[in-house]
């Protein structure tokens, strides 16, 4: 009996022993992995400006992360964490904030960055890291130029953007002759330039170009110059607060009767607001989502907990809400648990980001190019009228 009993023992070891041995997890992943330790939380950062002259959009993709994490906050009973860095817009401090996040062996993906110019610093500070991202609104055709594994997007690039706006220009508007403006950066330069490629290639005239510098109140000078050139319209590139100093201010240059085109970057309640009477007759680039009942659901979600309209402060917190759930959804494919621990192997989670096909999101049908192109979205151009967006003429 007490050597039976003593075997059973031996035999109960020997399956502990087995079992503990079958619960870890040995990673062989060529980036290495992540690991959570229980008790600790699955980092997910959300990178744009949530201060400054364009916090609104920063602020806006913000929320749709948070509610996409509210929707799913958990992978195998481990608790998401969104964890939001501020670049204030600027490429040095998306710089700084890239390297603070890539530091952080708990961070295992990125919602962002926001702008193209933050992102094009932090790709290779993220690439060394192996921290996989999904930007919401980084638009710079040439982000996915560099061959970068890591970095994919859900918004539409600069090239189609700059494209459509020259055709509606021309062949929808009738314009002939228009100005160039931007404010100088990655995004707003990038796509005033491809723009006026476009333009000129349909037989269309850029009478002058001129920069501005972003952030400043009084753009009197750099308006004289463009008044002096006759434009018909004046195509900008930038974002909606310098925009609405530059539409205030057109008249005083002389220019009461010439056009204003915006873009992407320009579009929102936040343009009309600080523009007032002067945002009357002007345009933008809008991405419309399409209606279902999930949108709906995330338009009541944004109101009840933030108490203002979605697409009030930009139309990005869907791209946000969707890039996040493409990563959370990914992280839950190819987590593994390993005893108490979650580990999180990151190239096969770069891959599986990558490889991310027929997703409905709320911006649509989400199917990732092998060169991380995942925008679903198509483009409407938008006009004020009566202080408020309408779809433009011939649409």
């Amino acid at each position: 009996m007490k050597k039976t009993f003593a075997m059973l023992i031996i035999v109960l070891l020997l399956t502990m022993a087995l079992a503990a041995c079958g619960s870890s997890y040995e990673c062989e992943d060529e980036w290495g992995c992540a690991t959570i330790e229980e008790g600790k939380t699955i980092k997910i950062g959300y990178v744009g400006p949530t201060t400054g002259d364009y916090s609104s959009f920063g602020i806006d993709m913000t929320r749709g992360a948070e509610l996409a994490v509210a929707a799913k906050p958990t992978v195998k009973d481990f608790e998401i964490e969104l964890v939001v860095e501020d670049t204030q817009g600027t490429p040095e401090q998306g710089a700084s904030v890239a390297n603070k996040l890539a530091a952080d062996p708990q961070v295992v993906a990125i919602d962002g960055h926001s702008f193209s110019g933050s992102t094009e610093v932090a790709i290779p500070i993220y690439g060394d890291a192996h921290v996989v991202m999904m930007s919401p609104s980084a638009t710079n055709p040439d982000l996915t130029n560099l061959g970068s594994p890591v970095f994919n997007r859900v918004a539409f690039h600069d090239r189609m953007q700059g494209e459509f706006a020259a055709n509606y220009l021309y062949e929808t508007l009738g314009v002939r002759n228009i100005a160039i403006m931007h404010d100088g950066g990655a995004y707003g330069q990038g796509l005033a330039d491809m723009t006026a490629d476009f333009f000129e290639g349909l037989g269309g005239t850029i009478v002058t170009r001129e920069a501005i510098t972003p952030g400043e109140t009084d753009y009197s000078a750099p308006l004289n110059n463009v008044s002096e050139a006759d434009p018909e319209l004046v195509y900008y590139g930038g974002y909606d607060a310098d925009a609405a100093v530059l539409v205030t201010q057109m008249a005083g240059a002389g220019m009461e009767d010439v056009g204003f085109f915006g873009c992407d970057g320009t579009y929102g309640v936040n343009y009309i607001d600080l523009a007032g009477d002067a945002a009357e007759g002007t345009f933008s680039t809008f991405v419309p989502i399409p209606e279902s009942a999930a949108f709906d659901t995330f338009r009541a979600d944004y109101q009840a907990a933030y108490g203002e309209e979605q697409g009030k402060l930009s139309p990005f917190s869907p791209h946000s809400y969707d890039a996040a759930t493409i990563l959370i959804n990914a992280i839950e494919q190819v987590a593994v648990e390993s005893g108490s621990s979650l580990i999180i192997p990151r190239k096969a989670l770069a891959d599986a980001v990558r490889a991310t096909k027929d997703h409905t999101g709320l911006t649509g049908s989400i199917t990732c190019s092998e060169v991380g192109e995942c925008a679903a979205a198509a483009i409407r151009f938008m006009k004020v009228e009566n202080s408020d967006w309408v779809v433009g003429p011939g649409q």
